[in-house]
């Protein structure tokens, strides 16, 4: 039976920002044969690559330069119900991976765990599975109410990715036009903010955002 060489190897496309990160993944699979790599460093490229290439997984940074890896999931999601994503990221907080799976994620693997987990991960969403990093989905099982009690649960994903952008400086003005929303979407989004979080005024929003580690 040759079965196997027959088929077509998968396609991973890989969007991250840090070089270290994708030429260590690119490492991760370079022995074998079935994995083809691609590569972008940005939600808008990513999501471009997306549309070309037709990727069977795509792995996305959390934190990408321009909109967050949850905002291209969103993009990603709405062009193909289906696509199989998996969330890389430093920030091992539950309330991101519940947040993440929430919004369709297959897989949530923390930059900290040892990489041939995100082999793992891969394979296991590319035959349909789900993948959680244990360490992780332990902490989601033991900490649930503590998600609960965290702001990131109570926000929808347009929220956090306003409160994101303005927690690392951009002007109400840059977030709309990141977002390609009108500015008084943001504007009205950004009171709505205030009042869910307690904050003062807007200095004292950009402070909770620094503060809960968004950007």
């Amino acid at each position: 039976m040759m079965q196997d060489t027959q088929k077509a190897p998968k396609r991973i496309l890989i969007v991250d920002d840090h070089p270290v990160v994708l030429s260590g993944c690119r490492a991760l699979f370079a022995g074998d044969s079935s994995i083809r790599i691609d590569e972008a460093s940005d939600a808008k490229s990513g999501h471009r690559a997306f549309s070309q290439k037709k990727p069977d997984v795509i792995v996305i940074d959390v934190n990408l330069p321009d909109v967050s890896g949850f905002e291209l999931m969103r993009r990603i999601r709405k062009d193909d119900p289906d696509a199989k994503i998996i969330m890389f990221s430093m920030n091992d907080d539950p309330a991101f991976v519940i947040r993440a799976v929430e919004m369709g994620a297959q897989g949530y693997v923390s930059k900290g765990d040892d990489p041939r987990l995100l082999v793992k991960a891969v394979r296991k969403v590319a035959a349909g599975d789900q993948f959680i990093t244990p360490h992780l989905a332990e902490a989601v099982t033991f900490s649930s109410a503590a998600i609960k009690a965290n702001p990131v649960a109570q926000m929808t994903p347009r929220e956090l990715e306003i409160l994101r952008l303005l927690g690392r400086g951009d002007k109400i003005v840059e977030v709309a036009d990141a977002l390609e929303i009108s500015y008084k979407t943001v504007a009205n989004t950004t009171s709505l903010l205030k009042q869910k979080l307690g904050a003062k005024n807007h200095s004292d929003l950009i402070r909770i955002a620094v503060e809960m580690g968004l950007s």
